[in-house]
């Protein structure tokens, strides 16, 4: 089951580290402070803790830009499915 809802950035584990392209999180920063964030990231939610493993361009932007939330798509998942994620 999955829900959208705004969750504290600094509430989101990030296990994965990414490489992130500049320009792309540049285009996100203008984009987000016109019109806002329009595509959730994917986050895991398991025994209350957060952990994104994608949208780390946005979120990196939402991040820069002072964001204290970002819009997730919240799922629901047993430690079993965080462990497929982090192999």
């Amino acid at each position: 089951m999955e829900k959208i809802q705004a969750v504290p950035i600094q509430k989101i584990r990030r296990p994965l580290p990414r490489q992130n392209d500049p320009a792309k999180v540049q285009a996100l920063m203008q984009s987000i402070a016109e019109i806002g964030q329009q595509e959730p990231i994917d986050v895991l939610e398991v025994e209350g803790e957060y952990y994104g493993f994608s949208g780390c361009h946005r979120y990196e932007a939402c991040d820069r830009l002072g964001h204290e939330t970002i819009l997730c798509r919240v799922r629901r998942a047993p430690k079993s499915v965080l462990r497929m994620h982090l192999a």
